[in-house]
């Protein structure tokens, strides 16, 4: 199985062009005012306006208010919704829309049991938990919490960059990972060489997994 690769907090089109035309499945944009790489409703558009076919844009949330959600969708074409705050599964669902739910890895967290609670996700997304902050920390949590069979797909995240793409795709065997931090300049600021770095790293880790 071939890894997708998901990259995280874009702000400027051209980034996400480079990215998705190097081989990047998935365009995230934060939809998420405290984080540096919010993006307001008309930058997005531009952002997703530019991008080549087969492309999946993902807008990512934390805890937001259903009428700004509402709004995004309305506005930007969106394939996916990231909940990445404390969102019930019910809040999760209401909007009819493919989703992820992120989970912040902590010890003692019952992931299958939360692989229950969100069964109809399209995956979940295991993250590093840090009481300051959303993602986007470069912080890599212990890959031992994660159970070795789920009922969903799992998306890693957490402290990746291009020098553990390769070992997370070996030891984990992950659906997919999810960068943001690790091929930034700064927040929010892509950049071309660490996203090329990173995307080799992962096809590495699949050629030698398969």
């Amino acid at each position: 199985m071939r890894t997708r690769v998901k990259i995280c907090g874009f702000t400027r089109i051209e980034d996400a062009v480079y990215a998705a035309m190097n081989g990047v499945d998935a365009i995230g944009l934060v939809f998420y005012p405290p984080s540096p790489r919010h993006v307001e409703i008309k930058q997005a558009i531009k952002i997703v306006n530019a991008l080549p076919a087969f492309t999946s844009i993902v807008a990512l949330f934390v805890d937001e208010q259903e009428a700004q959600i509402r709004e995004v969708l309305s506005k930007v074409p969106i394939d996916c919704i990231q909940f990445h705050g404390d969102e019930t599964a019910e809040a999760c669902r209401i909007y009819g829309r493919r989703y992820i739910k992120a989970i912040a890895m902590r010890e003692g967290i019952d992931i299958s049991a939360l692989a229950n609670n969100y069964h109809d996700a399209t995956g979940l997304l295991l993250d590093t938990f840090d009481p300051n902050a959303k993602g986007g920390t470069g912080n890599q949590f212990n890959w031992n919490l994660i159970p070795k069979q789920l009922n969903l797909p799992i998306i890693l995240a957490g402290g990746l960059d291009e020098s553990n793409a390769k070992q997370a795709v070996q030891t984990v065997r992950p659906y997919a990972l999810d960068v943001s931090s690790g091929v930034e300049t700064k927040k929010g600021i892509k950049d071309s060489l660490k996203m090329a770095a990173f995307i080799k790293q992962v096809n590495e880790g699949d050629r030698v997994t398969t």
